[in-house]
């Protein structure tokens, strides 16, 4: 029977999971996910070709918990696919880890305690998050778990970048800047020392485009400066985010609109973004293809792109100049066009764009004499999960 880790992605109405060979490297053998827990949930399993594998779905009303997807998981693991794997560990997928944790750790009482702490910087996903620790706490108490964090990755930039311009003593009681995606950052970041070892050791751009989107300078393969803060509701314009926006516009929707707290975080977290703009949809397919028809949806793409031109100008100002500007993420991987226009955008920057070649998604989408490469990496935060996983249960052992 081989050792395999389980690594568990929560999200407030699905739960991402995958299955990882206990192996140097872990190799995947299957990954899936529950969707829609709360109003049709569906399930599906695919093999590491993407092969699917098995499926079941309830019927239309029905409501799982995160406790009852992680029972039915674990369920269907010990009299399906996983009957010859031992699970010997779950990692877990942590927006926030606040100044507390650097770096993964493992879960117990006193980490949860203070996971719980940082809800309110990431209401969107902490929340879950920690019911999907709690559930395999639940099923399985004796499984070790570990929590790897979106922002350990960022605690080595530079404190001026770390730093806002409020008092001291407000800084020191933890708000800072502090960027998320770092998972994702982590292993663009590896695969940079194969695809392109000069961008690796020197100065590079990556775009995390999706839902969520943000974009990181990387000096050397380490974060120097990201565009998301202190929660994940800054830096860029998202699906329903609104990015940085100036802080006067809050104080003036305050007092001239009335909105409270939760109003407020309601129009900033989910009314706000590509929805808000196009008043159409969170989706960029949806826009890309109304585009031409929809002002609205020409505008909400206009401006995203802006944005990211905006802050890669920013970021490669952070870094002295640039070597390479990779994209992933969703949009960042599937959407030529947005790559397209953001990279004619930066030609100014020495990208030189290779039309056919990001068509067909790259991997490289400049021309051989490009002073900037540029490049499509699909990124694989689930397999970062398992490798700290892996690293910091071997570490423990004795």
């Amino acid at each position: 029977m081989s050792d395999a880790i389980l690594v568990l992605n929560a999200g407030s109405s699905s739960l991402k999971f995958s299955v990882f060979r206990d192996s140097e490297p872990p190799e995947l053998i299957l990954r899936g996910q529950l969707e829609e827990l709360q109003s049709k949930p569906r399930f599906v399993a695919r093999d590491a070709s993407g092969k699917v594998i098995d499926e079941h779905a309830w019927p239309a009303g029905s409501n799982l918990s995160h406790q009852q997807a992680i029972e039915f998981l674990f369920d269907w693991g010990r009299h399906g696919k996983l009957g010859q794997l031992q699970l010997v560990a779950a990692g877990h997928r942590v927006v926030h880890g606040g100044m507390k944790f650097p770096q993964p750790v493992r879960l117990d009482a006193a980490v949860l305690a203070e996971l719980e702490l940082l809800v309110p910087l990431a209401p969107l996903h902490q929340p879950h998050h920690l019911a999907a620790m709690r559930a395999v706490t639940n099923y399985a108490p004796s499984m070790p778990q570990v929590a790897c964090f979106d922002t350990s990755f960022h605690r080595a930039m530079p404190a001026v970048a770390q730093r806002y311009a409020i008092p001291r003593k407000l800084t020191e009681s933890g708000i800072q800047h502090y960027g998320f995606h770092g998972l994702s950052y982590e292993y663009i970041a590896s695969r940079l020392t194969v695809v392109d070892p000069r961008a690796a050791a020197g100065r590079t751009v990556v775009a995390h485009l999706g839902n969520g989107a943000s974009m990181c300078a990387l000096s050397g393969g380490c974060s120097v400066a990201t565009t998301m803060g202190f929660t994940p509701l800054d830096g860029l314009m998202m699906g329903t985010r609104c990015g940085a926006i100036d802080p006067g516009v809050l104080l003036y929707l305050i007092s001239h609109h009335h909105l409270d707290v939760e109003a407020l975080e309601r129009l900033l977290t989910h009314e706000s973004g590509l929805l808000g703009v196009s008043g159409i949809s969170s989706d960029m397919r949806t826009l890309l293809e109304r585009q031409a028809t929809d002002a609205h949806a020409a505008d909400a793409i206009d401006l995203f792109v802006y944005r990211i031109t905006r802050e890669l100008g920013s970021l490669a100002a952070a870094l002295g100049g640039l070597d390479a500007l990779v994209f992933t993420g969703g949009i960042g991987e599937h959407a030529p066009l947005i790559r397209a226009r953001v990279c004619r955008a930066a030609s100014w920057l020495g990208v030189d764009l290779d039309a056919q070649s990001n068509e067909h998604r790259g991997p490289r989408t400049s021309r051989s004499n490009s002073a900037v490469t540029a490049w499509v990496i699909p990124t694989n935060e689930e397999l970062m999960i398992a490798i700290h996983t892996q690293q910091l249960l071997k570490s423990m052992s004795p």
